[in-house]
């Protein structure tokens, strides 16, 4: 490739000189490279004379067939450049929670707005999923709870936040600010049997249960929203992430814990 940078500048400037200035190089520096390119190609580029060089015919048609090929390789190479800078492409997302607000929905946005030749892939997912879909290189990252090592993944924690109980309106625990666990434990928790609900089950029984109780969990086949709508008439209580806390919903409140 560095051959034809020769030749072009020489044709740009119809002048060995003139091109080993504008490439700041020596004349006879870049007089022989051109000469050994034509020799290695078997063909004059230039014609020779006192005043100057100009393109013989088949130098003509050769810059005619090469300049379009080395405008695509630049094209092709300043895409590369671009995707490993992560400027343009798609990045696919794996999420556990909702995007209604908090702290990712802000990083989503912030990063959009930082990158907008990327293309975002956001799909929502449970925790086994994405980390089969990330080692299968389906997914490009992942946002989960807790900041455990994850065999075959690289693992950074980005950011804190509470836990809030969802709670009916009418229960006597709905006035207060924030919540103790121990407030908790004769409630009556419900929890979505698809993705995050086994996550949250989970949580629930590391913080509620002890060597004399264990929570009353029940598991609902239902989506996280509707879910919520359940405990805003009674069916019981869950807990959400601080996304949730964005989100309205008639006789529910949210208490932090």
């Amino acid at each position: 490739m560095r051959p034809l940078r020769y030749v072009l500048a020489a044709s740009e400037q119809t002048s060995f000189s003139a091109a080993a200035d504008a490439l700041g190089m020596k004349v006879s520096s870049v007089s022989r490279r051109v000469r050994n390119f034509e020799d290695a190609i078997g063909i004059s580029l230039f014609e020779r004379t006192p005043s100057g060089v100009r393109l013989t015919d088949g130098g003509r048609r050769f810059l005619d067939d090469i300049v379009p090929v080395l405008q695509m390789a630049e094209a092709i190479l300043q895409r590369a450049g671009a995707a490993g800078r992560v400027e343009e492409g798609t990045v696919r997302v794996g999420i556990i929670t909702t995007l209604a607000g908090g702290f990712l929905r802000e990083l989503i946005s912030s990063y959009r707005q930082c990158y907008p030749g990327v293309a975002l892939v956001i799909l929502d997912g449970g925790r086994r999923d994405h980390l089969r879909a990330i080692r299968s290189r389906q997914l490009d990252v992942a946002f989960f709870t807790g900041n455990a090592p994850l065999a075959g993944c690289e693992v950074e924690e980005f950011w804190h936040e509470r836990v809030h109980v969802a709670i009916d309106i009418r229960h006597p625990l709905a006035a207060s600010n924030s919540l103790d666990w121990s407030q908790l434990r004769e409630e009556h928790f419900i929890v979505s049997a698809l993705e995050p609900g086994p996550e949250v089950h989970d949580y629930i029984v590391r913080r509620v249960a002890d060597y004399s109780s264990y929570p009353d969990v029940a598991y609902h086949h239902v989506t996280e929203e509707t879910l919520m709508h359940m405990v805003a008439i009674g069916e019981g209580i869950t807990l959400v992430s601080e996304g949730w806390t964005s989100m309205v919903y008639p006789d529910l409140v949210l208490c932090r814990s």
